[in-house]
């Protein structure tokens, strides 16, 4: 059967010996919604690291989590689960019910054998109906896997799926990519971004990556294009994109060299990219056509030098106004670390109003990885959900979730607090494709300083907070809305 799979997906017979070892692949139901918590970079202080927390909706650079389906009226969403005792991430998928209110309980469809939320899982669904999952790596030393629901619009039952690429002119097996971001136009296909990693590139300094920022095309999710480069500048880059109707965006930073350190802790400048022809060809927001990858600091695709400034960038999201023009939210601070000396971390919004870019403060936080989501809608009423409001752990990852809106193109600001005198910070809210009212941002829960339980929410779009069910005796369950706790 296996062997058979393989000519059905690729178009040829190749030994079943050049795929990597399969995956603990598990359909199996949960018996509950848990997330996974995950830290890095300890940081001998009392903040403990740079960041962690309850990570199952991490990082800003995968994408999508969520996707509403009209035509049966779910929200359906993946995230990085785990098992009981908190130590390998599970790849879970399930969906929200519009109609009865209830979700059903989770499908684990994958033990990633880690407990680290870069492999995390986004997730896309096509034409068909059919779900994807995209079980991504950090970096080369594990592999990526994918897999694809045995029937349309039903989270009971994956399987593999063995994709290829083309290097060389040749057909050869991917089973490797990073901070995957999928989307899907219908009458084109896949077009997904992504990072790999090269080595031995920078000069005098062999033993650091790159992290180059690229992008591949599939017709089907299985044959995959040569991997196409968009920039590759000193130690790399993270980008997060967006899609409006068949224009594809992605804004990006980028990493400098630095002696016996690390680049990505210096992350800095804002660019923007977008190309309208399925990756033919790719163009800054005015646009300028650019000849990709770009490989010089100072290029077409500057939004905003904050290098000069002295400052980091952080992209937490990146969608499209009434008019189509992209605007994207990030926060700037003075350096890589937990803690308040290298504070204010600064929200930002950067609108492109198509002759220049105009860039306006949101608020102030406490952590650089303090994510949130931006939304405009077609009134062009702009909102963010984000934890911008101190936590139980100040000055760690998340705090306390907060709903802004602005009506005169985040030119000033409304705040509606979400959550309050919460046990644990919430973090990375995130924003579904084809968004419903009703599963409007969807995130988790962890303890900023030590490893935790982590538990999953989402609101609706005017702030109503709900938890998911940790134990379900029943095949369904309702969510439970949260209050705002008084002290």
């Amino acid at each position: 059967m296996k062997q058979t799979l393989i000519t059905l997906f690729l178009g040829c017979t190749l030994p079943l010996c050049l795929f990597a070892q399969q995956p603990l692949t598990l359909n199996q139901k949960d018996s509950g919604y848990r997330g996974i918590w995950y830290s890095n970079q300890p940081s001998n202080d009392k903040y403990v690291y740079k960041y962690s927390g309850g990570l199952a909706t991490y990082p800003a650079n995968h994408y999508p989590f969520s996707i509403y389906v009209a035509e049966v009226d779910k929200t359906f969403f993946c995230y990085g689960g785990t098992d009981p005792s908190g130590n390998t991430l599970l790849h879970m998928i399930s969906y929200f019910d519009h109609k009865t209110k209830t979700l059903p309980k989770p499908t684990i469809v994958l033990d990633k054998q880690t407990d680290n939320a870069h492999d995390n899982p986004v997730m896309n669904i096509d034409a068909e109906g059919y779900i994807w999952i995209f079980s991504t790596a950090h970096g080369t030393d594990s592999p990526s896997y994918i897999h694809r629901s045995k029937k349309p619009y039903d989270i009971a039952e994956f399987e593999q799926i063995f994709a290829s690429k083309i290097v060389n002119d040749a057909t050869v097996q991917m089973d490797n990519f990073s901070y995957l971001q999928t989307w899907y136009q219908p009458e084109n296909g896949f077009i997904n971004l992504f990072t790999h990693y090269e080595r031995n590139v920078i000069p005098h300094q062999p033993s650091k990556p790159r992290r180059t920022i690229g992008f591949m095309t599939s017709p089907d999710g299985i044959r995959y294009s040569e991997w196409k480069d968009l920039a590759k500048i000193a130690e790399g880059h993270y980008q997060t994109s967006a899609q409006h109707q068949n224009t594809l965006g992605t804004s990006f930073n980028f990493h400098p060299v630095k002696e016996l350190e690390n680049g990505l802790n210096y992350r800095t400048n804002l660019y923007y990219i977008q190309t309208d022809d399925f990756g033919k060809n790719w163009k800054s927001a005015d646009g300028k056509l650019l000849d990709i990858p770009l490989t010089e600091i100072q290029n077409p695709a500057l939004v905003k030098d904050y290098a000069s400034e002295g400052l980091l960038v952080y992209i937490n999201d990146l969608t499209y106004d009434a008019d189509g023009n992209p605007v994207i939210l990030y926060v700037t601070s003075k350096g890589f670390e937990a803690g308040p000396e290298k504070g204010p971390r600064t929200w930002h919004t950067a609108r492109f109003t198509g002759s220049g870019w105009d860039i306006l403060p949101v608020t102030q936080s406490d952590n650089n990885y303090d994510m949130g989501s931006l939304y405009i809608d077609e009134t062009d009423t702009w909102r963010i959900v984000g934890p911008t409001s101190t936590g139980p752990q100040p000055y760690n990852t998340g705090g306390e979730m907060v709903l802004w809106e602005s009506h005169n193109k985040g030119q000033s600001w409304e705040a509606r607090a979400m959550t309050a005198n919460s046990k644990r910070n919430h973090s990375y809210a995130r924003r579904p494709v084809h968004v419903h009212d009703d599963f409007y941002a969807f995130w988790a829960d962890g303890h900023g300083r030590k490893k935790s339980k982590s538990r999953l929410y989402f609101s609706d779009k005017n702030g109503n907070v709900y938890q998911l069910p940790t134990k379900m005796s029943a095949d369904f369950a309702k969510p439970k809305r949260i209050e705002l706790r008084k002290k």
